[in-house]
This record gives C-alpha cells, sequence and structure tokens, in this order.
C-alpha cells in the first residue's frame, strides 16, 4: 500500500476542508401565497412549485 512521504500539516488539511462548511438554506416568498419558503421547493402552505399545483392541501380535499 502507498504510505504518504511527509505529514499533512494542519494548515493544508483545513484548506482542503474548507469546502466542506454547511451552507444556509435560501428562502424566498411563494409568488402564489406569498408564505416563506425554501428556493426549489414545494411550498408547504399552499402546494404550488413554479406556477404549477403539485401537492393537494386540506383546503382542496373537502
Amino acid at each position: 500500500m502507498a504510505h504518504p512521504k511527509r505529514k499533512t500539516s494542519k494548515s493544508k488539511k483545513r484548506m482542503r476542508r474548507s469546502h466542506h462548511a454547511l451552507q444556509s438554506l435560501v428562502i424566498t416568498d411563494c409568488s402564489y401565497c406569498g408564505e416563506m419558503m425554501v428556493s426549489h421547493r414545494v411550498c408547504s402552505n399552499c402546494g404550488h412549485y413554479k406556477g404549477r399545483s403539485i401537492l393537494r392541501t386540506t383546503e382542496e380535499t373537502e
């Protein structure tokens, strides 16, 4: 098996891991109902995504 010739320094290790941090979610308002929602997801309040009804809500089923 291959073994590293030198120990990886703390600096090099941390530079490599700099892209591993978690990113915050982008929150926007729904264009249909105006509620806050996560981008590129179906609105949990009205069930619309990009102007189309994707999920049935309790109001529609009754």
